[in-house]
């Protein structure tokens, strides 16, 4: 039988005593920053970094190649075991855990619970993983500072007992379970970071786990999860613990979803669908409101199998955009009944608005006409900012960019790491609704230039997808972002037809040249200087293919 929920879980001891008052969030990354966490970043930095190096091959696989999980429970035990001391919601999927785990966060908090969230990766600063209490921002300052200089003792005897082979991402994700343990937190949400059943936040029991999330599975990180979707399915299902209940978001293919619920199956947890024949979902109308696009939608819910959850959505307008973010909010909303069914207070009208309340920096953004303006733009383009980085989430974002224009003229600012399907996210991209413009750039990758695509290689794979689509392109050489408004023009004019048919206009920035805001502006400018001064159709300019390039825009932003 289920144990009920909400349960008491704190113990505090040793480290983890302290003070447990709430404290308010500050704003982003900024000057401050710098001062009280110096001494905190130098020291991660030191740490072995996988986001940065590239994951070694089965390092996310339930076996001798895996990650070793019991240095990070030996971690925990130095440090007071903070995660058994609050039931958790745990997450795992390739793809739609991030948005799964803030609508899931921001229902909680409307209900009134002081929540954590422990997510990854980051845009403009390491602080955005962490959050605590009802705003939802990133961790204040001084109070990741105070907990670093407090369990700084007992992280050290522990690298030096493991002869240093803990990872950044390990003793940052202790330090999260420190600060929610003192925090005393009512719930935390934990996303997983890599696969699940190694991941170094699958030390949560079924003692602690409230219930497990599996979102979607597909080949990101392919070989460091076993080389098939089977085994990245395996490693997933790796965080269903004993007796609690694991909700699974889909759509899955048959043999994909077998092998989760022959997880579950052994594990005697019962298994919530997302995609039950029970729930309906439908974007009635994408509309704007003040200069930003919302989907209106209506979510029914009536499932009766392992656990019976039902609740009707009307009008629910989500900021979150795409049919991808829709199923990601049911998926939240039956995590959401599956903790009332456990004894949770939660109410429809919370569901409602943590869904409504929720966005996410850098994925499905439109930037403000201010914040347009501060790139160089005059109110004539609007400004999309997506990480889409994989084959998968380029044709997502090709979808949510028809549902927002459904004419005017499109332009691609895209920069990505080396690693990735370049040709099939091109594909998908120039198949859907067709750019104007494409502009390839060399993004800052974590890793450095070593694991940045060159934007020449880049141009070259996307005329040779245009060519394999059969789409008329031509290539337009070099962009520096920094050209006079007469060569736009002329380059424009003689680039964006060729015997009376429309040409797709590819360049890129020179390989010596950073990335900079200035080629938005001058993908602006392309597009409108090609279609015309007879042609109103304000212009949409999108920046993707990776979130490294895409928290280069905000942090410019933030600049300004």
């Amino acid at each position: 039988m289920l144990g009920r929920f909400p349960i008491v879980l704190r113990l505090p001891r040793g480290i983890l005593r302290g003070s447990s008052c709430r404290r308010g969030l500050s704003a982003m990354a900024g000057g401050d920053e710098e001062g009280p966490l110096g001494d905190f970043f130098e020291y991660m930095e030191r740490l072995r970094n996988y986001e940065r190096s590239g994951v070694p091959r089965g390092a996310g696989t339930d076996s001798d190649d895996g990650f070793d999980l019991g240095r990070m429970r030996r971690l925990l035990r130095r440090l007071g075991d903070p995660h058994a001391h609050f039931p958790a919601v745990h997450i795992a999927g390739t793809k739609g855990k991030g948005s799964t785990a803030a609508f899931l966060s921001n229902i909680m908090r409307e209900q009134g619970y002081n929540v954590g969230c422990y997510s990854s990766p980051h845009l403009l600063t390491i602080r955005e993983r962490i959050s605590v209490g009802n705003d939802g921002g990133p961790v204040p300052v001084r109070l990741l500072s105070d907990l670093f200089d407090q369990a700084k003792e007992a992280i050290d005897e522990s690298i030096e007992s493991e002869n240093g082979a803990l990872t950044h991402f390990e003793v940052f994700t202790a330090l999260s379970f420190l600060l929610f343990s003192r925090e005393n937190v009512d719930i935390a949400i934990v996303e997983a970071g890599l696969g699940g059943a190694r991941d170094a936040t699958n030390v949560i029991q079924s003692t602690e786990l409230a219930a497990s999330v599996i979102t979607t599975v597909g080949s990101e990180h392919l070989a460091a999860l076993g080389g098939s979707l089977q085994s990245i399915a395996i490693a997933k299902s790796g965080i269903i613990k004993q007796g609690r209940p694991v909700v699974i978001g889909g759509p899955f293919s048959a043999d994909i979803e077998q092998i989760i619920r022959d997880r579950a199956f052994l594990t005697q947890s019962p298994v919530i669908s997302a995609c039950d024949p029970g729930i309906k979902s439908i974007t009635k109308c994408v509309d704007w409101d003040n200069g930003k696009p919302y989907q209106c939608c209506d979510i029914s819910i009536k499932i009766s199998n392992d656990m019976p959850l039902s609740i009707e959505l009307c009008d629910v307008n989500l900021q979150l955009l795409g049919d991808h973010q829709r199923q990601n909010a049911v998926t939240a909303s039956c995590t959401a009944l599956c903790l009332r069914n456990l004894g949770w207070d939660i109410s429809e009208a919370s569901i409602q608005a943590g869904l409504e309340e929720t966005q996410l920096a850098g994925r499905s953004q439109i930037l403000t006409q201010e914040e347009a303006l501060v790139l160089g733009l005059d109110g004539a383009s609007t400004v999309l900012i997506d990480g889409a980085h994989t084959e998968a989430s380029a044709k997502t974002l090709s979808n949510m960019i028809e549902s927002i224009r459904p004419e005017g003229p499109l332009a691609l600012v895209v920069g990505m790491a080396n690693d990735k399907a370049h040709f099939a996210f091109a594909e998908q991209l120039l198949a859907g609704s067709r750019p104007d413009v494409v502009l390839l750039t060399e993004a800052s990758i974590a890793g450095g230039a070593s694991r940045a695509m060159p934007a020449l290689l880049l141009k070259e794979i996307w005329m040779a997808a245009a060519r394999d689509l059969g789409i008329n392109c031509v290539d337009i050489g070099t962009i520096s972002g920094a050209e006079a408004q007469e060569r736009i023009a002329n380059l424009a004019a003689s680039s964006s037809s060729f015997a009376g048919k429309p040409m797709v206009m590819i360049g890129c920035q020179d390989d010596t040249t950073p990335f900079s805001c200035n080629l938005i502006r001058a993908a602006s400018q392309l597009i409108l200087e090609s279609r015309g001064s007879d042609d109103p159709s304000p212009g949409l300019v999108c920046v993707t293919g990776s979130l490294h390039l895409v928290a280069s825009v905000l942090q410019h932003l933030e600049r300004h």
